[in-house]
């Protein structure tokens, strides 16, 4: 294993995070060391012997010489940015691992948000204070592979034989860069349209939307009295998505995959049609403007106000509970222009990044607690107790995930548009260096179209030059 080769002069990189905030740590101290009792009584009997070889001028005092400590637990420090409900569950992997794992002890250190957990690695890079393993947000795959500070899960891969051939392909293949798999997918999600079903049919609308125009007739038939058509968070994320549900890449040379990124274009034609269909149900107020909040869009839903919204699949069961004896919760795709469009899906979510500057011994009880929650029964608990697509296909068929299916029949959809997600550079997903503020770039956009500040063209036009400006200083940071 590689270690320590930590190139990205960091000064630079700190554009790619937003400013950190306070935030709270939530170790797990779970797996405590079950020897400790059997030591000292080893310990005990060890002394009894050499005392008594020391009397009797025996060679006895050679056997207890041999009598060595159990081996400490090796630790792994793992960080991470789920919180609330979604902690209490990753709380629980950690410590389902350290109770069958007792050669391995995994402290779960919550890190705040994934801008903040990111910058607290920075700041960590000069020093050995950093995790062993962290949780990374899929956007900021191209910085840590530039960093130079991990060991790519290749490696581990390759020395174990392990099978991969049960991991999603179109979750995997996001991880994947040339050729290599440099992390594990661990919580992984796609947007789909939410839909009041009750409210379609007081409108007399007999089925989802599939088109920009039928969300438009539709939008427009739901709207009325207190009820407004529907309503879509300023979320880049979702500009991302719909582009790539047409087969549209976000930047040039493969979506920054056949070799680094230089130019954004999200000022391509695609785009522009897309935020024009977008503002015009804005304009005729078939669609509110709520702001760039994905809650405040999902409590207009919930409080029956709009009758569809965009948001990730990680929200379906608190959706689908939320609305439980109000009304009832349609899923369907994201839509496209139209019906032949070409495309998919972008996984959103995180994966699980190997630290290089650990000890082997380190990186490989990593890599060992990577194993464990890939495995087909803890991905299927992860699930069903977070929303989450499963990363193996295997966990599908586990009995409590086919009890939830049937639950929450509206998860299929989910399912269904990830598997149905044509394999491309598209649906493979964009990778930058400065994902994160071209994100926020992007949102900023969007709202001075829709407050009319800019016309649309020039909006975006504006927006991609301002991206490739910082993907240009960006690469410029990076030791080739």
């Amino acid at each position: 294993m590689v270690k320590g080769n930590w190139k990205l002069v960091l000064p630079a990189a700190a554009m790619l995070v937003l400013p950190l905030s306070a935030c709270a740590s939530n170790p797990d101290n779970g797996g405590k060391n079950a020897n400790q009792a059997t030591n000292v009584s080893t310990s005990n009997a060890a002394n009894t012997t050499a005392n008594s070889a020391n009397t009797t001028n025996s060679t006895s005092t050679n056997t207890a010489a041999t009598t060595e400590p159990a081996k400490e637990p090796v630790k792994v420090v793992w960080w991470h940015s789920m919180s609330g409900e979604l902690g209490t569950a990753a709380d629980k992997l950690v410590a389902d691992f350290n109770a069958s794992h007792p050669d391995i002890q995994v402290e779960g250190v919550f890190q705040g948000t994934y801008d903040e957990s990111l910058n607290k690695l920075k700041a960590s890079m000069d020093s050995k204070s950093g995790p062993s393993l962290i949780q990374v947000y899929e956007i900021g795959s191209r910085f840590m592979i530039d960093s130079g500070a991990v060991t790519p899960v290749q490696q581990f891969i390759d020395a174990d034989n392990y099978d991969v051939s049960s991991l999603e392909p179109n979750i995997r293949s996001y991880y994947t860069f040339d050729g290599k798999q440099y992390s594990m997918p661990f919580n992984t999600s796609n947007p789909i349209l939410y839909y009041n079903k009750d409210l379609f049919t007081k409108a007399g609308i007999d089925k989802a939307p599939t088109t920009y125009q039928e969300v438009a007739d539709d939008a427009k038939k739901l709207t009325g009295g207190n009820v407004t058509g529907g309503s879509f968070a300023i979320y880049g994320w979702f500009m991302e998505q719909l582009l790539a549900n047409q087969g549209k890449d976000l930047v040039n040379n493969g979506n920054g995959r056949d070799s680094s990124a230089t130019e954004s274009l999200v000022n391509q034609d695609a785009a522009v049609n897309t935020l024009n269909w977008w503002k015009g149900m804005v304009d005729n107020k078939s669609i509110l403007n709520l702001g760039r909040k994905t809650d405040d869009t999902k409590k207009a839903f919930l409080a029956g106000q709009i009758g569809m919204t965009l948001d990730s699949t990680a929200s379906l069961r608190g959706i689908v509970d939320g609305a439980a004896g109000k009304f009832e919760v349609g899923t369907a795709f994201l839509p496209k222009p139209d019906a032949s469009s070409e495309g998919g899906v972008v996984v959103g979510g995180a994966s699980l990044w190997i630290m290089n500057n650990k000890s082997d011994e380190e990186q490989k009880a990593a890599w060992e607690f990577i194993k464990y929650l890939a495995e087909p029964a803890v991905q299927a608990q992860w699930h069903i107790n977070t929303g989450y697509f499963p990363i193996t296909t295997k966990a599908y068929d586990e009995q409590i995930v086919k009890d939830n299916l049937a639950k929450y029949p509206q998860f299929q959809t989910a399912v269904d548009q990830l598997h149905a997600s044509k394999p491309s550079t598209a649906s493979q997903g964009a990778v930058m260096g400065v994902f994160p503020e071209a994100r926020q770039t992007v949102e900023g956009a969007i709202e001075e179209v829709f407050t009319g500040k800019k016309d649309t063209k020039a909006a975006l036009d504006d927006a991609a030059k301002q991206i490739t400006e910082k993907i240009d200083v960006y690469n410029k940071t990076v030791k080739k």
